[in-house]
């Protein structure tokens, strides 16, 4: 059993997902790290042009961080969403992979999310 299983094996978003990426193609998880690695950048361009958390570049980034996981993950609510914000900021992994585009990313992202 792997992390990701242990930790949330029992929700029914790990269920949704596991359901849907069993019959992605490779162009399909292709295609959902497109989308996924395009509302980073909307992030990295709102941070990086020192743009307010409630800017509408920033909620645009945020509503396509949702939206990206909703395609092509799990319905993601604004709740889980938010569950998600934090873990971006504790887990250093997660942590790592928005602060590697630009120091302070990972706060920036989580902020934005919580504020809406």
């Amino acid at each position: 059993m792997d992390e990701v299983e242990i930790r949330w094996g029992d929700t029914e978003a790990f269920r949704e997902s596991k359901s849907r990426t069993s019959k992605y193609s490779h162009a399909d998880f292709a295609a959902a790290k497109v989308d996924q690695e395009a509302a980073t950048e909307k992030f990295v361009y709102a941070y990086g042009n020192s743009l307010s958390i409630d800017s509408a570049e920033t909620k645009s980034a945020v509503e396509a961080h949702r939206l990206a996981i909703s395609k092509w993950f799990y319905e993601c609510s604004v709740e889980m969403q938010k569950n998600l914000a934090i873990m971006y900021i504790q887990d250093p992994r997660f942590k790592k992979y928005y602060d590697d585009r630009a120091r302070g990313l990972a706060q920036y992202v989580h902020d934005a999310i919580m504020a809406q």
